[in-house]
């Protein structure tokens, strides 16, 4: 019997330390700022993309308006998967155009800043059911969003942060 708990222990032992590092290299993986949580809802008016988005917040609030920040960025950085009849959108700028641009972005995503006047909710009041998880820190809720893809190119085309599209003709 002694035999057979040492063997157990030694194998729970060594199961957990091989897997130590996975879970630091999971972990900077989904902590990054790129890994978005988003589906493509469909395309709205006037050059504007329906989006449902995930956004974290100690309440359900703050959720929402981390989901606002998180729509715009998604926009901008990731690009918009295909999705219920609507192409895909690619990202306004490349993977490193954060560090690039870092002073401009961090006054753009300020508290309060200019990003609010590119996205809209579509959803109404709070979200409850399946777009509302509790989780161990606070809440991770999901919004449908309509960011003015647009009026978000033209922009950051007039702050000299992305190409004018017909630049390279």
């Amino acid at each position: 019997m002694k035999k057979v708990f040492l063997i157990t222990s030694i194998l729970l032992l060594v199961c957990q330390i091989g897997t130590g590092q996975n879970r630091k290299e999971r972990k900077a993986m989904y902590s990054s700022q790129y890994n978005y949580e988003l589906a493509c809802l469909g395309v709205g008016n006037d050059g504007t993309k329906l989006i449902k988005i995930w956004g974290y917040g100690k309440k359900v609030d703050d959720a929402v308006y981390d989901a606002k920040r998180t729509a715009v960025a998604a926009v901008i950085f990731r690009g918009v998967p295909e999705g219920n009849g609507a192409a895909p959108t690619p990202s306004l700028l490349p993977v490193d155009g954060y560090e690039q641009h870092q002073d401009f972005f961090d006054e753009f995503f300020k508290d309060g800043g200019i990003y609010l006047s590119f996205v809209n909710l579509t959803t109404d009041g709070t979200p409850g059911g399946s777009d509302r998880i509790k989780m161990s820190h606070g809440y991770k809720v999901a919004v449908g969003a309509s960011v003015n893809f647009n009026g978000l190119r033209n922009y950051l085309q007039e702050k000299g942060i992305v190409k004018r599209l017909d630049a390279g003709f």
